[in-house]
């Protein structure tokens, strides 16, 4: 067992036990793993490395599942008492914060839906509402620009190639359908593979439009005939729904107009393209408490450097 207890917080990577934490929490290794979008193995290894520097076995897995020793119920309730303190930070900050003033700037994605994003914004408001948020859209690719010339706070975009002078934290998964209006002639058809869409007049969203997303529709050849562009999904949209032609969209954010009957998804389950959104800061600008704040209700607390 360890010497002392001092011995194992000063030589102990606090990481280690937000991930048991969060191992916990999802009832095993390859759970969290899905969770966090990290690979199983480097999960494994922390694992390991805990129990290394505890001298403890935390937990078993075989044909009953994932089971904590006793040892590994006791961590689990010190990690759980930890994650607690942490998320009360900003609670406890609050006499501090009080009366903090500024302005916080934030470039986001058209048209972007994201109910954790709101919440954390609402939450940030009601918790310091003498800071003034700037919200602006733009293109994916115009935000690591802005945030390496220091001109935004927090970029909330989608990313193919994860920079490395950027932070990037995961936000969700932002699901991408087919779609075409009321008059369209395939409004009510479902294609069995998206290349059965390639003989179809497309509306583009030029810039706006993901890495990712271009590369799908070259797979499959969409959007070689185009019928109307817009660099602004809502005006993609309004085109779409007149019948223009076929436009991919976020699927939460033509759920609306699904649910009027006004647009029609043309891709079965499983064969629409998804988008990684994350949100994005520059680790080397200024330090600023308003945006640790806001990271944090997010989910992303920062350390201060």
């Amino acid at each position: 067992m360890l010497r002392s207890s001092s011995n194992f917080s000063r030589n102990v990577d606090w990481n280690l036990l937000k991930t048991f934490h969060e191992i916990v929490e999802a009832r095993g290794v390859s759970r969290a793993g899905r969770a966090l979008r990290r690979k199983q193995p480097a999960l494994s290894l922390a694992l390991k490395r805990l129990e290394d520097a505890l001298d403890v076995k935390l937990c078993r897995r075989g044909p009953r599942g994932f089971e904590l020793t006793d040892e590994g119920m006791l961590v689990a309730e010190t990690c759980d008492s930890l994650n607690a303190l942490v998320r009360s930070v900003p609670k406890r900050l609050s006499n501090i914060t009080a009366d903090l003033r500024g302005k916080i700037s934030i470039q986001i994605i058209s048209s972007l839906v994201c109910e954790r994003f709101d919440a954390a914004i609402s939450r940030f408001h009601d918790q310091h509402p003498k800071v003034e948020i700037l919200v602006d859209v733009t293109t994916w690719d115009s935000v690591a620009a802005a945030l390496l010339r220091d001109e935004i706070d927090v970029g909330v975009a989608s990313a193919q190639t994860l920079r490395s002078d950027l932070h990037y934290d995961f936000l969700f998964d932002e699901l991408h359908g087919a779609y075409c209006g009321r008059s369209h002639p395939l409004f009510g058809k479902t294609a069995d593979d998206p290349a059965a869409l390639s003989g179809q007049a497309f509306v583009l969203t030029g810039a706006d439009e993901p890495d990712m997303l271009t590369a799908y529709r070259t797979q499959h050849g969409l959007g070689i005939q185009v019928a109307g562009l817009s660099e602004h999904l809502d005006e993609a949209k309004r085109l779409t729904m007149l019948g223009i032609g076929v436009c991919f969209l976020p699927e939460a954010f033509a759920a609306p107009e699904v649910a009027a009957g006004r647009l029609w998804p043309l891709l079965k389950e499983g064969e629409q393209p998804t988008m990684p959104i994350f949100v994005i800061t520059n680790p080397r600008a200024p330090q600023k408490l308003a945006r640790q704040l806001l990271l944090t209700e997010i989910g992303f607390p920062r350390a201060a450097k």
